[in-house]
């Protein structure tokens, strides 16, 4: 495989929620790769420490604790990691970085701030994203109802995020989603139905082409694309037997009454969610949903344009209940009558989405 025309030195990040899958990978590509430098970072949030380490096949060639603000994998990103990736290849001794990211830590972060901010990493490139997954608790934690506190994670006592959440996230981003352990096909068929289409999803590391990573096959768009707020491709149908995909979607907005008294309902269940929904008093705002296990995040994403608006959420679950829920969100919709008697544009004072969408006010559809 030829090498590509460029002289920025690639990355490939490790993520996961489980330090154990994701010191295997690290392992093995260091072992595949052995003119790759490795960093490894890891977070102390009770002593607000960040531990980077960085080793090449000649052993340990640094390792430092920094305090970092507010102890979040956010800060480690911007303060440390990105600056570490681009001081390591602009060093020129090393064909390839391996970059262990803090357990928890999303690679979207890493992948936004290269991809949209060159000049902050100018001899870097993303060449592939890898998520490590431990195979006999994948369900818990792609589509489980622990928080990451619960789970006693790197994370701040105040992260109120789920496991599955992030972990769901992560899968959907990856351009390898790599398997350590033994897992039964549910598990798989979930992996498979979360990933982008065109992933690795593999349960051997040792059968990857690691030098095709090295090469590169993270395409930045591609990424984002799938991992959008707002998507309007058709998606590719990828129903197991006994993992199913909903693609629930209309035009018309949710009637703000009674989606909230489906929430519950809607969010209930071993199931991953996302995707986005407009409402009738709002008409101008992109309304986010993101939802794993039994948790569901609303939130404001950015604005639509004239005519621009679309309900489509995504769902992937296990077991029963798809057509229970596609029935749950065609009760939330506008009816015919209300579409008829009183137009999908409401000018009200507020709706009840205040705490999480912030107040009404300011969001009549733009001109176009």
């Amino acid at each position: 495989m030829s090498t590509p025309k460029t002289n920025k030195v690639p990355v490939i990040l490790i993520s996961g929620v489980s330090n154990e899958p994701m010191a295997a990978a690290t392992i093995t590509l260091q072992w595949d790769l052995p003119a790759a430098v490795v960093v490894r970072h890891q977070i102390d949030p009770e002593r607000e420490r960040l531990t980077r380490i960085v080793s090449d096949a000649s052993g340990v060639l640094e390792q430092l604790e920094i305090d970092v603000e507010h102890a979040c994998t956010s800060c480690a990103i911007r303060q440390d990691v990105v600056p570490t990736l681009e001081r390591l290849a602009a060093d020129g001794r090393w064909s390839a970085i391996i970059a262990h990211l803090p357990v928890t830590a999303e690679p979207t972060q890493v992948c936004r701030v290269i991809g949209h901010s060159p000049e902050v990493a100018a001899h870097v490139r993303v060449s592939a994203s890898l998520v490590a997954l431990e195979g006999g608790s994948i369900r818990d934690d792609l589509i489980g109802d622990d928080l990451m506190v619960e789970r006693h994670l790197p994370v701040r006592d105040d992260d109120e995020r789920g496991v599955g959440e992030v972990a769901s996230a992560m899968v959907e981003y990856a351009d390898v989603v790599a398997i350590f352990g033994t897992h039964d096909e549910p598990s798989w068929e979930l992996v498979r139905a979360l990933a982008r289409p065109g992933a690795v999803v593999t349960n051997s590391l040792n059968e990857l082409d690691t030098e095709m990573l090295r090469v590169g096959i993270h395409s930045h768009d591609h990424s984002e694309d799938w991992v959008a707020v707002v998507r309007r491709d058709e998606l590719t149908q990828n129903d197991g037997e006994l993992v199913w995909t909903l693609d629930f979607h209309s035009e018309r907005p949710f009637h703000p009454d009674r989606l909230q008294g489906n929430i519950e309902r809607l969010g209930r269940g071993m199931r991953r969610s996302r995707g986005c929904f407009w409402l009738p008093s709002r008409p101008s705002q992109v309304c986010q949903w993101d939802g794993a296990g039994s948790m569901v995040s609303i939130g404001p994403a950015h604005h639509w344009e004239k005519d621009d608006q679309l309900t489509r959420i995504v769902v992937v679950g296990v077991g029963e209940g798809r057509e229970e829920l596609a029935e749950a969100f065609t009760a939330c919709l506008l009816t015919d009558t209300e579409m008829a008697e009183r137009d999908p544009y409401w000018e009200v004072g507020d709706d009840g989405f205040e705490p999480w969408l912030g107040p009404v006010r300011n969001l009549t559809i733009r001109d176009g």
